[in-house]
């Protein structure tokens, strides 16, 4: 199988102990990859802006939070809240003690039948 790595990927060649020199090419080190250098660092990559800020959710966001600051500041907006879910729970008990009697009912019926 050929080698197509045109890096010195032997880390020891990379190293050399006997004369400091530190004019080392790119090609020996394995971990740069030239194709991500950028040889202009003035240069603004273009597709960088587009993945890096949405304006449509930073407005969805503001929005939310907006939104839950006034539900978690208001006093008047935590007592409505408040209340809703008080009586969502009454429905909630209110629907479980009818199905626990329809089940009843349909267990006596049951033990009728079997007689």
């Amino acid at each position: 199988m050929q080698n197509n790595n045109m890096y010195d990927t032997n880390i020891a060649n990379s190293r050399n102990i006997n004369n400091m020199n530190t004019n080392m090419s790119l090609n020996q080190n394995p971990y740069v990859n030239q194709q991500n250098v950028n040889p202009n660092p003035n240069q603004v990559d273009a597709n960088a802006n587009n993945s890096a800020f949405n304006t449509g959710d930073f407005v969805k966001g503001a929005l939310v939070g907006a939104a839950l600051t006034y539900l978690l500041t208001n006093k008047g907006a935590q007592e409505n809240i408040m209340k809703a879910a008080s009586k969502g729970s009454e429905l909630f008990q209110a629907g479980m003690e009818e199905m626990k009697e329809r089940f009843e009912d349909a267990k006596a019926e049951m033990e009728a039948r079997q007689q």
